[in-house]
């Protein structure tokens, strides 16, 4: 059995061969979903998907694209905003 913080559904199984020839289970932390649009909801391309203590070491531009609104809405949103807004004006 494994020990108590591994006991969880969270943790994905690993089946991993010794070199001894035995197989083990190790247990790693599942992988996070997409980022998604705030507005459509569609997966957001160039934002990594990874936990937040991976996303903590990693520089400001390898988490989310150089545009407005990067990381946040999808690039056809922001095509869509920008018409809205120069037709309003």
């Amino acid at each position: 059995m494994p020990r108590p913080g591994l006991r969880t559904r969270s943790k994905r199984k690993v089946f991993v061969r010794t070199p001894g020839g035995r197989v083990v289970v190790h247990y790693r932390p599942k992988k996070t979903g997409p980022a998604r649009c705030a507005i459509c909801g569609k997966p957001l391309n160039g934002v990594p998907r990874l936990r937040p203590y991976q996303l903590r070491k990693l520089a400001k531009t390898e988490k989310r694209p150089e545009r407005p609104y990067g990381g946040y809405i999808c690039p056809s949103c922001l095509a869509r905003l920008y018409r809205e807004a120069i037709r309003s004006l």
